[in-house]
C-alpha cells in the first residue's frame, strides 16, 4: 500500500528537483543541446518519485518536462508556429513522460527493479515510435537528437535504429535512480547495468574505430549563398541569374579537385523554355568538366509545382530528377510530393539524392540503404536559428543505414559526414557571399541491421509496454 508523505518535509525537496532537473533538461535539449545534461537531467526525477502518491509524483515529472521544454519555444515562435500549437508541443510530451513515470514508480514501488526500468523505457520509446508514424514532421523532437555530439550512443542506430538510442537515453538514468533505493539484490543488479554499460558503449567505440574504408573516396564541392537575398527563390532569381552565378563558383570548386558539387535546395524557381536554357548550361558544363552537379530548384509547369533535384552527369542526354517526398507546411503544401528514389552508379560506388526534409524520416534512408548507396547527396535549406539540429537529424540517417552524406543548405551549415556520423569538414553558408566547402569523403556502404530488419525495436517496445501495462493490472487485480 502506498504510504503517504509529509507535504511539509518533501515539498522543499520536491521543488528543488522539479528545478534542477527542468533546468538539465532546457540545456541538455532543443537546438543547440549540451549532450551530456540529458544524461543527468533525470535520476533526480525517478529518484524522488517512488516515495510519493501517484498525484504528486505525476506533478513532478509533467512539470519536470514541461519546463525544460521551454527551450524550443523561442524557436517555434521564431518560425511563425501559433502559440497553441507551441503549448501542444510542451504540453503533450509532458503529459506522456508522467504517464511513463507513473508506471516505472508502480514497479519501483513493488521492488520489480528491472520491470520498472523496461516500463519506462518501454513507454517513452513507444511515444515516440507512434510520433514518427503519425507526424507529418517525422522524428522531428526526438530526443535520440540530443546526443549527436556523443558519437558512441549513435552507433547503435545501426541495430536499433533511433529508438535504442531513446531507449539507453532513459535506462541507464532510470537504472542509476533505483541503484540508490536499498533493496534486495541491489548489488547484482548493479553489476548487470554496469556489464550493459560495457556492452553498449564497447560496442559504439568498436563500431567507431572499425570503418569505414577509405579504398574508394572522393572530394565533394559544397555550395550555398545567402547573400543579399539569394536564398530566397522568387523574384529576380526566376530569370535564372542566380543559377548562372552559382556555376561561376561550380567552376572554381573543379578547379580546386572537385569531383562532384552540391547546390543547395530551391535556389531558384524555373520554367520552359528557361529550364532549357539552364539545363543546356548545366550540361555543358558537366560534360567539359567531367564533374556532375547536383542543384535543387523550383521547377514550374502548367499543371504543377516540384521540389526538384537536377542531377547532370557527365556525357548525359538529359538531367536525372528527384522530387521531394516530404514537404514543409505551409511552405510547400501546394507541391507535388514525390514517390520515387534516385540511385545511380559512379566509379566509386553507388549514390543517392534526398532533400532537405526526407532526412526526417528514418524509413526513406532506410530504402537508400537497402539500395546499397556509399554517399547521399543533399540540398537542402534551413531556418538559420535550427541549422546544427536539422543538420545532426540528416546524419544520424547515414549511421543508421550506412553512408556517407553530402549536405549543403541555404541559411544552415555545409557539411560532410561519413557511415559512422563524423563530420570530416564543415561551414556555415554564411562564411562568403558563395560560401563553399571541399571535403574528401569514404563512399562505403556498410549493411546495417536496422536498414535489414526496420523498426524492430520500435514494435518490440511497443509490446512490451502492453505487456507491463497488463501484468501491473493482473497484478492488482489479484491483490
Amino acid at each position: 500500500m502506498d504510504s503517504k508523505p509529509s507535504p511539509k518535509t518533501h515539498l522543499p525537496s520536491i521543488l528543488l528537483v522539479i528545478a534542477g532537473s527542468a533546468v538539465m533538461h532546457f540545456y541538455g535539449s532543443g537546438i543547440h543541446p549540451h549532450w551530456w545534461l540529458m544524461w543527468i537531467s533525470l535520476p533526480p526525477v525517478l529518484i524522488i518519485v517512488p516515495g510519493l502518491r501517484a498525484w504528486p509524483a505525476y506533478a513532478v515529472a509533467f512539470f519536470a518536462w514541461a519546463l525544460g521544454g521551454l527551450d524550443q519555444c523561442a524557436y517555434l515562435h521564431k518560425l511563425g508556429v501559433p502559440t497553441p500549437i507551441i503549448a501542444i508541443a510542451v504540453i503533450v510530451p509532458s503529459l506522456l513522460f508522467g504517464l511513463a513515470v507513473l508506471l516505472y514508480r508502480a514497479y519501483a514501488r513493488r521492488g520489480a527493479r528491472w520491470r520498472a526500468v523496461l516500463a519506462l523505457c518501454a513507454v517513452w520509446v513507444s511515444c515516440e515510435f507512434i510520433s514518427n508514424l503519425t507526424s507529418i514532421h517525422g522524428t522531428y523532437g526526438n530526443i535520440a537528437y540530443t546526443q549527436m555530439d556523443f558519437l558512441p550512443i549513435l552507433q547503435l542506430a545501426s541495430v536499433f535504429g533511433i529508438w535504442g538510442i531513446d531507449f539507453f537515453l532513459i535506462f541507464f538514468p532510470a537504472a542509476i535512480a533505483l541503484l540508490t533505493i536499498d533493496a534486495p539484490h541491489r548489488a547484482r543488479f548493479a553489476v548487470i547495468v554496469f556489464a550493459c554499460a560495457v556492452v553498449v558503449f564497447g560496442f559504439g567505440e568498436y563500431r567507431l574505430h572499425s570503418g569505414p574504408a577509405y579504398d574508394h573516396s572522393i572530394k565533394v564541392g559544397l555550395l550555398a549563398s545567402d547573400y543579399q537575398g539569394n536564398n530566397n527563390p522568387e523574384g529576380s532569381k526566376a530569370n535564372g541569374r542566380l543559377l548562372r552565378e552559382y556555376l561561376d563558383h561550380v567552376n572554381e570548386l573543379v578547379a580546386q579537385g572537385a569531383q562532384v558539387v552540391v547546390i543547395p535546395e530551391k535556389i531558384s524557381g524555373v520554367l520552359s523554355p528557361l529550364t532549357e536554357d539552364i539545363d543546356k548550361l548545366y550540361q555543358d558544363t558537366a560534360d567539359r568538366t567531367r564533374v556532375p552537379i547536383l542543384i535543387g530548384v523550383i521547377r514550374k509547369t502548367p499543371d504543377t509545382l516540384l521540389n526538384e533535384a537536377r542531377l547532370y552527369l557527365p556525357a548525359a542526354s538529359a538531367p536525372l530528377t528527384y522530387e521531394k517526398h516530404h514537404m514543409l507546411p505551409p511552405f510547400e503544401s501546394d507541391m507535388l510530393v514525390g514517390t520515387s528514389r534516385l540511385v545511380f552508379d559512379q566509379p566509386s560506388g553507388k549514390w543517392g539524392v534526398q532533400i532537405c526534409k526526407d532526412m526526417d524520416f528514418p524509413q526513406l534512408s532506410r530504402q537508400y540503404g537497402n539500395d546499397g548507396i556509399g554517399l547521399l547527396l543533399v540540398p537542402a535549406w534551413d531556418f538559420e536559428v535550427d541549422g546544427w539540429l536539422h543538420d545532426r537529424m540528416a546524419i544520424l540517417r547515414g549511421a543508421e543505414s550506412g553512408f556517407s552524406i553530402a549536405r549543403t543548405a541555404k541559411n544552415g551549415l555545409l557539411t560532410v559526414t561519413d557511415n559512422r556520423g563524423r563530420v570530416l569538414a564543415q561551414s556555415p553558408s554564411t562564411a562568403a557571399p558563395f560560401a563553399s566547402l571541399i571535403a574528401t569523403v569514404p563512399v562505403h556502404h556498410d549493411a546495417t541491421l536496422y536498414a535489414k530488419y526496420g523498426d524492430w525495436f520500435g514494435w518490440l517496445n511497443m509490446l512490451g509496454m502492453l505487456g507491463l501495462i497488463a501484468g501491473l493490472w493482473s497484478v492488482d487485480r489479484a491483490r
